[in-house]
């Protein structure tokens, strides 16, 4: 119980200072120093099982910082500066101003911005059976859907929230979380996730797309924000017309090389392909080897902005995990679990109630759950209920929760690269999220047999 309090304590000042305005980064930053310490004090490890400890747990602390550091500064947060650079590169050399030109026209027959938000909502979604890290796919769609979205009449909260949200409910059949889920559901892969998880996901998705319209442009109404198509006639783009096609060259890529059509390839070797690609397709333009070096001097300026407006904050994010994890929240909260009562439905709602909380407050949608799943097996003998009954909705529980957290990547990531607050992103995916969590119970009391 002290761990359960320790961990509320420090989150609440943390969100706190937070909403008073101190930088984000900061303030996890020392919530997240302030957890390890108290976890060194009552001699827990600081550490993760991974990693090789120094010998005094004061200078584990500055190790994790390091390890993160490396780990989000040399894979995730080198996809976050790959994928921000290009963005910065593509308005240089007008490829968005070209697809704003050519889209706007057609899209203008549309009256309302908020049809074209959920149509970008679908594409997003189905986005996510190709980039399985929610991160990743945030800062993706940042990079090429975020433009056209707010240039054609959508918000910039809005548009955000419909980058950060695609991953709030699983698709994928073949994602490392449904595979153990199937496991502790003791299913068959292929029963559990296409006839029992999918047709639970796509309601939920649909229920929350509805819930998208009417939340954002309510929000938009509320804050009397006004984002107008920008007018054609102020574009003076001198991009050939196919250059609309470049900034979605990273989607492309990532669809094509996925291993089925071609060789699987990371994502950051997909965008060295695509600005090399670029970079040919200017010289070729201009002739004028100095002026593409120019544009990717752009290029490598939006890396840097986004190591120190995005990476850092993930990394800061990461150490305030870090701290709940070694305090012991999560173990607290697993330990709460299993002090309640009898009944499938009550059991049901109290671990999705408690997978929530601990998404929310660690940022982690895996750790959680992973955590959470093992219980699974063991309660469901217990109870005699059905596991599939109590695992299902845990899981989506798991990735709505990490959605609603101020200190998960993706929200960090998409709030950096929108400039906005990590805390409007959660405002703006809340009523949506939640939307989600009541359909995903309900469906899975409707479809799943409880015994």
């Amino acid at each position: 119980m002290l761990e359960l309090i320790i961990g509320l304590v420090v989150a609440i000042g943390v969100g706190r200072y937070i909403i008073k305005g101190y930088s984000a980064t900061g303030v996890l930053m020392v919530g997240g120093i302030l957890l390890l310490i108290i976890s060194a004090l009552m001699g827990k490890s600081v550490l993760p099982s991974s990693a090789a400890a120094t010998g005094w747990r004061a200078t584990d602390i500055a190790e994790y910082v390091k390890i993160l550091l490396m780990s989000r500064g040399g894979d995730l947060g080198m996809m976050i500066m790959m994928l921000c650079g290009f963005a910065a590169y593509m308005t240089y050399i007008g490829a968005n101003d070209m697809v704003v030109k050519l889209a706007s026209r057609p899209l203008r027959m549309i009256n309302s911005p908020y049809i074209l938000m959920i149509a970008a909502y679908f594409v997003a979604c189905l986005m996510s059976l190709a980039v399985s890290s929610a991160t990743g796919l945030g800062v993706l769609l940042m990079a090429t859907l975020f433009p056209l979205m707010v240039n054609v009449g959508i918000s910039r909260g809005a548009a955000a929230a419909i980058c950060a949200s695609p991953a709030a409910i699983i698709l994928s059949p073949t994602s490392g979380d449904v595979v153990l889920a199937a496991k502790a559901a003791e299913m068959p892969l292929v029963d559990f996730a296409f006839k029992t998880t999918l047709p639970i996901s796509i309601a939920a998705i649909l229920c929350m797309a509805v819930a998208h319209f009417f939340w954002q442009r309510y929000l938009d109404r509320k804050s009397g924000e006004k984002h107008e198509m920008l007018d054609v006639a102020d574009i003076t783009t001198t991009a050939p017309r196919f250059y609309a096609i470049l900034p979605f060259t990273p989607i492309l890529g990532v669809l094509i090389f996925d291993g089925k059509w071609g060789p699987e390839l990371h994502i950051i070797t997909v965008l060295v392909i695509c600005m090399t690609l670029t970079a040919v397709i200017e010289f070729i333009r201009y002739f004028d080897a100095k002026k593409v070096f120019a544009g990717l001097e752009v290029a490598y300026r939006g890396m840097a902005d986004a190591f120190t407006t995005v990476v850092m904050l993930l990394v800061a994010a990461g150490v305030f995990a870090q701290g709940l994890s070694t305090v012991g929240f999560i173990s607290g909260l697993i330990g709460t679990a299993q002090s309640f009562g009898s009944g499938a439905m009550v059991m049901m709602l109290v671990l999705v109630l408690i997978t929530m909380l601990a998404a929310m407050t660690t940022g982690s949608g895996n750790a959680p759950f992973y955590a959470f799943v093992e219980l699974i097996p063991k309660l469901a003998a217990q109870m005699n209920v059905n596991p599939g009954y109590l695992v299902i909705p845990m899981l989506q529980a798991s990735n709505l929760g990490r959605t609603l957290s101020p200190v998960s990547g993706v929200v960090v990531a998409v709030a950096g690269m929108a400039k906005i607050s990590p805390l409007e992103v959660v405002k703006r995916t809340s009523v949506p999220v939640l939307v989600g969590l009541v359909v995903v119970i309900i469906a899975t009391k409707l479809l799943v047999p409880a015994h």
